[in-house]
């Protein structure tokens, strides 16, 4: 074992006889802020859930500063659970539902009004101390929830999709209000998310998880410009992608030559639309469909290599549908993958 501060050795989970996480290796070193980032059924929210004592592990080991967890009940591991619906008292204040914990654990008086009046001043809501949720938006319920789990000092603060019942403008000002407390307060922050823009956004690494098991883990700008797999390229946005058979590109019907020798170890390779060059190179392809997206303007085509989604500047003259285009998958630009599946 390792001394990381915390750390899951080999578990797997299971509900019933379904196995949902199968020998699961991760360390999470104190004060980071990490994302369990993949689809729907990969094993994230049930690896949250037993870090936070919700879920018992059939096999494996959970490890927090130092001290074995496995077995410990939910209520005495020190672990923060910040739910996707909030989970606040309707009849409560801001102040009695971020007090609720302290009072649980026997706090009161000066002790207790100072660390909730700090924890409601920490999420900027000092002046909503007297208001019931049913007056909050769903930014500041969001922040009493972030609130009430900040008071009781966890070592560890697990989020269940924290941004995915806000509004944009919500979520953007919500991602900077995360960031701002977890750096402040230096808690070990581990959220949950199938959004890969959020996981980009907030955490300091990204956990990618399929099928019960990590597929990669890396800085956000690892894992945005150097996917390890198929799955994780698709995941991030290389919408091209390509297995490799014998240093050829593997189509559904055929084998297409390169224009240069690629990586020896790459098992595929991937290409982001907007690495796509429109107007020369060796391919032809036919627009399919078209849309304008701002600044770029999208195109997917059909082509002897499959579907191409390609992305240009908005400015550039646009092509209509039925027309044929040449294009070009550059080497230089692609994505070498270590896997394929």
């Amino acid at each position: 074992m390792s001394d990381a501060y915390l750390q899951l050795d080999k578990l797997t989970l299971a509900y019933g006889d379904t196995v949902a996480v199968k020998d699961l290796d991760l360390t999470i070193e104190k004060g980071e802020l990490v994302a369990l980032l993949g689809p729907s059924g990969c094993g994230k929210t049930t690896t949250m859930r037993s870090i936070a004592g919700l879920l018992n592990p059939a096999s494996g080991r959970i490890t927090l500063d130092g001290a074995d967890i496995t077995r410990v009940s939910a209520n005495k591991r020190n672990v923060g659970l910040v739910f996707q619906s909030y989970a606040l008292f309707p009849h409560l204040t801001v102040y009695e539902n971020v007090a609720f914990g302290l009072r649980l654990k026997g706090i009161n008086g000066r002790e207790l009004d100072d660390r909730v009046t700090a924890s409601i001043k920490s999420v900027g809501l000092a002046s909503f101390a007297a208001r019931k949720p049913g007056e909050l938006s769903g930014g500041q319920q969001q922040r009493v929830a972030l609130a009430r789990s900040m008071v009781m000092e966890p070592k560890v603060l697990l989020l269940d999709e924290p941004l995915s019942n806000l509004d944009a403008r919500l979520r953007l000002e919500m991602r900077a209000e995360l960031q701002r407390v977890q750096k402040e307060t230096g808690v070990t922050m581990i959220f949950v998310t199938h959004d890969q823009i959020e996981a980009l956004a907030l955490a300091d690494r990204i956990v990618v998880m399929l099928d019960g098991g990590i597929e990669q883990i890396g800085t956000p700008e690892d894992i945005y410009n150097k996917p390890v797999s198929a799955f994780v390229a698709d995941f991030v946005g290389f919408e091209n992608v390509f297995a490799l058979e014998n240093g050829k590109l593997a189509t559904s019907n055929s084998l297409v030559e390169l224009s240069a020798p690629a990586p020896q170890a790459a098992k595929g390779l991937a290409w982001r639309p907007r690495m796509v060059i429109l107007g020369s190179g060796p391919f032809q392809g036919t627009v399919r469909g078209t849309s304008f997206a701002g600044n770029v303007r999208e195109y997917l085509l059909d082509t002897p290599l499959g579907p191409i989604k390609a992305e240009v500047d908005a400015a550039e003259p646009s092509h209509a549908i039925g027309a044929t285009l040449a294009f070009d998958l550059p080497l230089a630009a692609a994505a070498p993958l270590s896997r394929y599946r």
